[in-house]
């Protein structure tokens, strides 16, 4: 299931900025991944990688197969713990914490098959992703609060689902079910979503409408996305990571990194 984060958690980032004021909002760094490394039986997954992502930016992270792409998701999340190097969010260190405390920090994932509850309708799923419910009675008059379900529509307005909110989400085509996926997430205003192949099957008007959502929220949280398709990659990102064999190939905008040789050698060429 993708995490999700308490709703009040929508004004934590104005504290974060204010803490910097002095520096321009697209300048700043949300996080930083330095010398991050992580072995399963021997092998290095991940390897000495260090990278940074600013407030208002899509970087997309692309990569041959095994290049360590959801590994390095896994571990930003807390479900994969890093064997050494620092993961900082916010300037608080995020290796070590449980997942819940990282979804609390403000970080919001999802994986790559969309993961909703099918017999639910859309409603109902944008109403269970709101947490801090302390019982069944308190929970439903929480998520019955108006300002609530104005939230919720706005959100499924967001992302092309105000007419389907009373469909049963197991009814949605494959794309309409990755977009209910990330609008709860949007719901909880969290300031850095990651997000593991969100277009995969979906068809090219909901990959062209998807490219369009993914800059939306870029405007106002961070946004990190894994895609192997580099016309949706050109058209989305604004910085690109390129990562094999667990490290950083290269890094720069989706046209440098389309010409970089060692790009086109390892992953583009093939």
């Amino acid at each position: 299931m993708s995490a999700v984060l308490p709703l009040s958690s929508s004004n934590s980032g104005n504290s974060a900025v204010s803490t910097v004021s002095s520096v321009p909002s697209a300048m700043e760094q949300i996080l930083q991944v330095e010398a991050l490394s992580v072995s399963f039986d021997g092998f290095k997954a991940v390897d000495a990688l260090s990278l940074s992502i600013h407030r208002d930016e899509l970087r997309v992270i692309i990569g041959p197969n095994g290049a360590g792409k959801t590994t390095l998701l896994d571990m930003i999340c807390g479900k994969t713990r890093p064997t050494s190097g620092s993961v900082r969010f916010n300037g608080r260190e995020l290796v070590g914490l449980p997942e819940h405390e990282i979804v609390r920090a403000g970080v919001g994932r999802k994986f790559q098959t969309p993961s909703v509850y099918e017999d639910l309708t859309v409603m109902e799923n944008f109403e269970i992703s709101i947490p801090g419910k302390q019982d069944v009675l308190g929970s439903i008059f929480f998520r019955r609060k108006a300002h609530v379900l104005e939230r919720i529509h706005a959100v499924a307005q967001e992302v092309f689902l105000q007419s389907m909110l009373h469909q049963r989400a197991g009814r949605l085509s494959h794309g309409q079910k990755q977009w209910l996926e990330i609008g709860m997430l949007l719901i909880q205003s969290p300031e850095l979503l990651l997000l593991d192949e969100p277009v995969a099957g979906m068809s090219p008007r909901e990959r062209e409408q998807t490219g369009d959502l993914l800059r939306r929220i870029s405007r106002g949280k961070s946004v990190i996305v894994i895609e192997h398709d580099m016309d949706f990659v050109k058209r989305i990102a604004s910085k690109v990571t390129v990562l094999h064999q667990g490290r950083l190939l290269s890094e720069g905008s989706a046209a440098q990194v389309q010409s970089d040789p060692r790009v086109i050698d390892v992953y583009l060429g093939h």
